[in-house]
């Protein structure tokens, strides 16, 4: 197949589907109990070096519990997939957890503004980026999922977006038309919060899933944070609810409110005065730095945080939000 023309930034993960399937071929598939907490999630699955993919969307339904872990644990040099990331890449950028990022939408917090300490990391020098479309990450990750080298897309051609990845311009066998091949990615290791799960990783998942069933599939090794941990049998009562079945599944850890300062559909709404004071601290990098070593290093676990935040009163004042019903 003829190469018409390539994005200038490199691939940061490796496309060959035979190596991923090495991998898979000996990763256990056995339905055998995978509770953990967040800490041994992270000691056991998040190595330094690895690419790592959050799931969830904007700020709705991030596994923020594994996030905050991964800067306390001091992870580094990750490579990162940024599908939408608001408050979790300012999190992870707020740890200097990456060097390297695959850009959709990086740095804003959505109506929230620009978060100023992603901004000046991201101009520091110190991250390597190749840009994408959304929807180019999303072909990506399910190529992978297919088990097969890349995937085609037309949306990006003729674009800035497309000068600045690691896409090629190919010509179809079958029409002569061109599109855009975008190389499979295999994320080392990935985080997802879901509603509820069982303890083997059957999750379920309610509300729209954007990428995360690709994410599921694609990844080599999946970390499932739940709002509920259930008996295996409320799930098979209604199997077809299953998101993620359990051999995708590496762990599971039960975080109610593990999305919080994130939007968790249906449960609790973002904390918006939570997330603008994110927005003020990392102003001045020295007040910055107090607001860290409060919110995150002091913090034992996910939920000393939570009750730093206001814990269950401020909890249920969401939960109020998130189920207003106008009269």
């Amino acid at each position: 197949m003829e190469v018409l023309d390539q994005g200038l930034n490199p691939i940061f993960t490796d496309p060959d589907p035979d190596k991923a399937r090495e991998f898979f071929r000996n990763k256990s598939r056995a339905m055998v109990d995978k509770r953990m907490t967040e800490r041994e999630a992270v000691e056991k699955f998040v190595h330094d070096g690895d690419y790592l993919a959050i799931g969830g969307f904007g700020a709705n339904r991030i596994p923020n519990a594994i996030v905050h872990e991964i800067v306390r644990q001091r992870k580094k040099n990750l490579g990162f997939l940024g599908h939408t990331s608001t408050h979790d890449f300012q999190v992870l950028a707020a740890g200097k957890c990456f060097n390297r990022v695959d850009a959709a939408y990086i740095v804003g917090l959505e109506a929230r503004g620009l978060s100023p300490n992603a901004r000046r990391y991201m101009e520091s020098g110190e991250v390597q980026v190749t840009e994408w479309s959304n929807y180019a990450l999303d072909v990506r990750l399910k190529a992978a999922a297919d088990g097969v080298s890349f995937g085609i897309l037309r949306s990006i051609l003729g674009t800035d977006t497309f000068k600045m990845s690691g896409a090629k311009v190919v010509e179809c066998p079958f029409t002569g038309k061109k599109y855009a091949a975008v190389p499979a990615c295999w994320p080392d290791v990935a985080a997802i919060h879901v509603h509820e799960a069982d303890m083997y990783g059957n999750a379920v998942i309610r509300g729209i899933s954007v990428a995360d069933l690709e994410l599921a599939r694609a990844a080599k090794r999946l970390i499932i944070t739940t709002e509920k941990l259930v008996h295996n049998a409320a799930i098979r009562e209604n199997p077809t609810a299953t998101s993620i079945p359990f051999y995708l599944v590496d762990a599971v850890v039960e975080v109610p409110y593990g999305s919080y300062p994130g939007n968790m559909p249906y449960l609790y709404f973002s904390d918006e005065e939570h997330l603008a004071a994110w927005m003020k601290a990392e102003k001045d990098p020295e007040v910055f730095a107090q607001f860290l070593d409060t919110y995150i290093y002091s913090c034992s676990n996910f939920q000393e945080y939570l009750e730093k935040c206001g814990g269950l009163k401020r909890i249920e004042e969401l939960q109020k939000l998130e189920n207003l019903v106008d009269v």
